[in-house]
């Protein structure tokens, strides 16, 4: 619970800071110019919004292709994070079986038990080289970014008046096209994330499924520019699971080891037995 709880805070102290940014600047829906001033709108915003418009000259000014480039950049860039997160949750992963079990041994609801299974679930934690909060590193990362690439866009008129094959960047996708997409590729990632896990639960399933719908409808409120963003973001997601953390492989390497314990086991197992006969032989 308290593990929750800091994740929670992070992410409301996160929200706090970017609507902080956000009133930093002259004005809410001000344009972005080489003249705007403030740390959000003249440092963030104006080169979120200079890089896209560079990255699209090479493609004869096409911000769309701009802006999937810029975003298959900020996933490289931000690559060690996830791979940290990755690794965080596989060691979590594979230490469920002893969490459920602490939390059978400990299933009283008084100060005392609770206190008591806090430290053991710490001790396990700690001995397994698991850091709770390295999980939320790129969600931490990653929703200012979404925001300023909203308002960058919102607020650049190159941006905002750009095409790209049906759509308008700065307005909704008419066919709902990317909305879909972008909900599909979320589930894609979700489900090859949790894939791997050694039992589910009906939180990481409630994820799995809600995400998508979440995305799904927030994407047909917003310029089709950020459905594109999510779209890219999740599919480049899906293909970094696949590479680092394929769940299959996890999955193989898992049922090896049970298989090599078991084998172990029965060898033990034999050994004791053979000894006792030679005991009783004697």
């Amino acid at each position: 619970m308290k593990k929750r709880i800091k994740k929670i805070t992070v992410l409301m102290a996160l929200m706090s800071l970017t609507l902080v940014l956000t009133a930093c600047g002259k004005s809410a829906m001000s344009p972005i110019t080489e003249h705007s001033t403030g740390f959000w709108d003249g440092v963030i915003l104006l080169n979120f919004s200079r890089a896209i418009i560079w990255l699209s000259k090479f493609f004869d000014n096409n911000y769309g292709i701009g802006i999937i480039l810029f975003t298959i950049i900020i996933r490289i860039i931000i690559l060690p994070l996830m791979i940290l997160q990755t690794r965080s949750m596989r060691k979590t992963q594979e230490i469920q079986p002893q969490l459920k079990a602490l939390q059978k041994k400990y299933s009283s609801r008084d100060s005392e038990t609770m206190a008591k299974l806090q430290q053991e679930q710490q001790k396990l934690y700690s001995e397994a080289g698991v850091n709770p909060l390295a999980g939320c590193l790129p969600v931490v990362v990653q929703l200012p970014i979404i925001f300023a690439l909203y308002q960058s866009i919102l607020r650049t008129e190159q941006l905002r008046t750009g095409h790209f094959l049906w759509l308008q960047l700065g307005h909704k996708d008419p066919y709902l096209i990317l909305p879909i997409l972008a909900a599909v590729f979320t589930f894609i990632s979700s489900w090859l994330a949790t894939k791997s896990q050694p039992e589910s639960s009906s939180m990481t399933t409630m994820m799995t499924l809600g995400m998508p719908v979440i995305i799904f409808f927030t994407a047909l409120n917003v310029p089709s520019a950020l459905s594109l963003y999510w779209v890219v973001t999740n599919a480049f997601q899906a293909i970094q699971t696949l590479v680092i953390q394929n769940p299959w492989k996890i999955s193989r390497e898992r049922e090896e080891k049970e298989k090599l314990e078991k084998d172990k086991e029965r060898k033990r197992q034999k050994a004791i037995r053979n000894a006792k006969k030679s005991r009783r032989k004697k």
